[in-house]
């Protein structure tokens, strides 16, 4: 999986919503921040950075100082520490850490994001009590999963999210960060803290006193709790602060981003438009008649929180706040809501406002224009900089809809239904993008991050979104409030959707002829042998009817003989098993289609070093290669390789090149392939011809910014290092051809960026290559859907002797070039890649 849930954080869709623990992770991995580092010192040893400044347990009960607990985390370090792949872990005085009844199990926690700058402390809002108290400042995270005690009990920072099995002994676990037991705690470091109260916490006393000595009697006083978050905000004890002001929804909102209210308690009145588990939705009824400013706000109340019914009308009374989904540092823009509320039904009901039209016949998202920043080409925070004009950027232009009822006509799907109960739409009657032939939108260019798209997602009706293609479409009117998370704006439907069938089929390719070799490249999504064997089975049968049983096929995303033993990567409750061969992985595989009518493939491969080749946490990712000998194809054994042994390139006798190793990797120490797939080369003959294929899977998009996101224009971070590895494989193939100019070269597989980008443009240099997938007719030039974008990731290019010397179209020894378009387009998915496949006369 390359791309799911990417841009600076978790790829745990739950990780995202401040409550819904139901929700499955997609990809298992986390996206470390660039530059970061994360806490490596144990609480057996005093912590260098990362510690817990201070744990508060009375929130909302009786003499709170607080409504809510909260736990401060304090980096003493000198550098930023990063919070990805951490978490908070509780455990009552007398339980197991988790909660639990056993060992392991329980669901006390919350796993972290974001970062931590050096000196400064990190916010984590916990539960709320009855309501007694004064607000936190703003948080920099937030979850309703803990409920501390308000005396006693067990805080642990963990290196990890899966629950601890130390159970009541955890306090020197080789997995905990640091660790707090208070009052009667049964584990604690050294001594136990002294016990809290309501209008106490326990406290190191801050940066200038954050001493750990690991002994909690002597590094925590028991006082008057302090909350501070990132921003250097505090909070002001029992002090209830000033009457809150009046206000209407659209002067919270505000003509911007950010409300001119943030942090001040207001009292607005509105009608609840729709409710999802952690709040609900009120809108002005008549609104201010202005366009640029939003009638419609967010009111977070938690999943236990009360709610309104829809319909009624509420007196709302709150404190106003950004909250920024997934990582308050992070690149996603921030939501205008209500937090700390409480409401009254108003005397006097009002009618549920009409929702907005978006599209054709309503209001029309700026074409093309995500922002335009401050007009002088700069990248900006546009919350804060830049005019805002919703007229001209679609990133303003969805502001002025934040929270409002929208509703889409006849939208378009332009990608399909995925395991989170997403899909992307563009409202019905949209024109102007490039098209693919399903009816997708291609994206074509930087300059066209498709700002018509509307991701709609099932916050709502959860888990009944129903199951859509691209080319299918959304039956009359969808509507429901408008929102915004992982870099797209989001509506969620209040009612299921209706599903019109665009009859998309999925694509069979050619077969080769008799003189015709067909070489692939197929990324089978993180494919080890505890996948059920359904998948194996349905591989199989793409790869025998729809790809037409390749004679040579590059696989990516093949994991090891375990697979992920440790999703979340190891630590001290899961140690990597060390098993570092795919035999069983390729031959389930190779089995599979033997079985759906397919030849008796072979195949070719290096183990990586274990742990080293990053991908799924303990998978051991791999490219390999399958090929059938029963038409002719042969491959060249030349021994010696290994994980960290380079292959390169040798004269023959005859003048002709050949490899060193095959199998062998493409510099497989150099650094551009650090935590990243190494390339495979392989020598192959076809009836007396030799030709030689590289299979490629480049560093994934992870932890670049979004084109819907808070910078502009968008940090594509990743790219640096994909053209270096580009740049070795481009150096590698030019080997080849100095040794031998006419040599037959394929370079394939998931290269993880698109046909016009620097990385295609570097391994095409000096005509090297040549790149297929931008030789064919626009409408087929996609691989891949994310976020409903249609895009050229997986690609096939061509040495000169093959393509010839024309300068557009296939020529040459090329006699068919196919991306077979079986998954990226569908809601039925056994990959999230589509396939390829290129005939050639050798």
């Amino acid at each position: 999986m390359t791309r799911r849930r990417i841009h600076l954080f978790s790829a745990s869709r739950a990780s995202g919503r401040r409550a819904r623990t139901a929700l499955a992770a997609g990809s298992t991995f986390a996206l470390a921040l660039a530059g970061l580092t994360v806490t490596t010192t144990s609480a057996s040893a005093a912590s260098t950075d990362l510690v817990l400044n201070e744990v508060y347990g009375g929130g909302g009960n009786s003499g709170a100082a607080y409504t809510h607990d909260f736990v401060e985390l304090l980096n003493h370090g000198s550098v930023p520490a990063s919070l990805e792949g951490l978490s908070l872990q509780y455990g009552s005085a007398a339980g197991n850490l988790g909660g639990g009844s056993a060992p392991g199990s329980g669901s006390l926690k919350v796993d972290l994001h974001g970062s931590v700058a050096p000196g400064h402390t990190f916010l984590v809002q916990l539960a709320p009590g009855s309501g007694t108290g004064q607000a936190l400042p703003e948080p920099d995270q937030s979850s309703t999963a803990i409920n501390l005690s308000g005396t006693a009990g067990k805080v642990a920072l963990v290196r990890g999210t899966t629950v601890l099995s130390c159970g009541m002994s955890c306090a020197t676990d080789p997995a905990v960060v640091d660790f707090l037991g208070y009052g009667s705690a049964n584990d604690f470091e050294g001594h136990p803290a002294v016990a809290t109260s309501n209008a106490t916490a326990s406290s190191r006393g801050g940066a200038a006193d954050a001493r750990d000595t690991d002994d909690n009697a002597a590094d925590f006083a028991t006082g008057t709790p302090t909350p501070v978050n990132a921003a250097g905000e505090s909070g002001g004890g029992t002090d209830p602060g000033p009457e809150p002001e009046q206000a209407t929804i659209p002067a919270i909102q505000g003509h911007g981003h950010r409300s001119p209210y943030g942090g001040r308690r207001v009292v607005t009145t509105g009608v609840v438009t729709a409710k999802k588990f952690d709040g609900y939705w009120i809108q002005d009824s008549a609104g201010d008649g202005d366009d640029t400013t939003s009638d419609g706000v967010y009111v977070y109340a938690g999943a236990s929180g009360a709610k309104p019914a829809v319909g009624k009308t509420v007196t709302v009374t709150a404190t106003v706040s950004e909250f920024r989904p997934s990582s308050r540092t992070g690149p996603n823009l921030a939501l205008t809501e209500l937090t700390d509320a409480t409401f009254t039904e108003a005397a006097q009901q009002e009618k549920m406002p009409a929702p907005v039209l978006i599209g054709p016949g309503g209001r029309v998202a700026p074409a093309e224009n995500a922002d335009s920043g401050d007009g002088s080409g700069n990248r900006v925070d546009v919350e804060t900089t830049g005019d805002f004009r919703p007229d001209r950027d679609a990133i303003d232009f969805y502001e002025t809809l934040e929270s409002m009822l929208v509703e889409v006509g006849d939208a378009q799907v332009v990608g399909p239904t995925n395991s989170y109960g997403e899909l992307t739409v563009v409202p019905g009657g949209t024109t102007g993008a490039p098209r693919t032939r399903a009816g997708g939108v291609r994206y074509a260019s930087y300059d066209t991050p498709n700002t018509s798209r509307l991701t709609v997602d099932d916050e709502i009706i959860y888990k009944q979104m129903p199951a859509a293609n691209v080319g299918d479409s959304l039956a009359g009117e969808v509507s429901g409030p408008l929102s915004y998370d992982y870099g797209t704006f989001r509506l969620y439907p209040t009612s299921v959707p209706t599903v019109r069938s665009g009859g998309l089929t999925k694509e069979v390719t050619e077969a080769p002829a008799r003189n015709e070799v067909a070489i692939a490249t197929f990324n089978v999504e993180n494919l080890d042998p505890t996948d059920p064997r359904e998948k194996f089975d349905r591989l199989a049968g793409t790869i025998v009817r729809n790809l037409a049983a390749p004679d040579v096929l590059a696989l990516e995303e093949v994991q090891d003989d375990t697979g992920p033993e440790c999703p979340d990567g190891p630590s001290a409750t899961c140690q990597s098993d060390g098993v570092v061969s795919a035999d069983r992985t390729l031959r389930m595989l190779t089995d599979a289609i033997t079985a759906a009518g397919g030849p008796a493939y072979q195949w070719r491969q290096i183990s990586p070093v274990n742990l080293a080749d990053g991908g799924e946490p303990t998978g051991n990712i791999r490219v390999a290669f399958l090929f059938r000998t029963d038409r002719g194809v042969s491959f060249v054994d030349r021994a010696g390789a290994d994980a960290t042994t380079a292959t390169d390139v040798t004269r023959q006798a005859d003048g002709r090149a050949a490899l060193t190793l095959s199998p062998g990797r493409i510099a497989p120490t150099d650094a551009a392939w650090n935590n990243s797939r190494k390339p495979l080369a392989g020598e192959f003959t076809y009836r007396g011809r030799t030709f030689f294929v590289v299979a490629n899977h480049f560093n994934s998009k992870g932890g670049d910014e979004p084109l819907l996101g808070r910078w502009q224009p968008p940090v594509r971070s990743s790219e640096t290092q994909r053209h270096a590895q580009a740049q070795l494989v481009h150096d590698f193939v030019a080997r080849i051809r100095a040794v031998q100019p006419d040599a037959e070269v394929l370079v394939v597989g998931d290269l993880n960026d698109f046909e016009f980008s620097r990385t295609a443009q570097i391994l095409q240099e000096g005509r090297t290559l040549v790149s297929l997938p931008a030789l064919l007719p626009p409408a087929e030039r996609y691989s891949y859907v994310f976020d409903g974008n249609s895009q050229v990731l997986d690609q096939i290019l061509v040495s000169p002797a093959l393509i010839g010397t024309r300068s557009a179209g296939l020529s040459g020894r090329v006699r068919g070039y196919d991306i077979v378009h079986v998954n990226a387009d569908f809601a039925d998915q056994v990959s999230d890649h589509d396939p390829q496949v290129v005939r050639i006369i050798p």
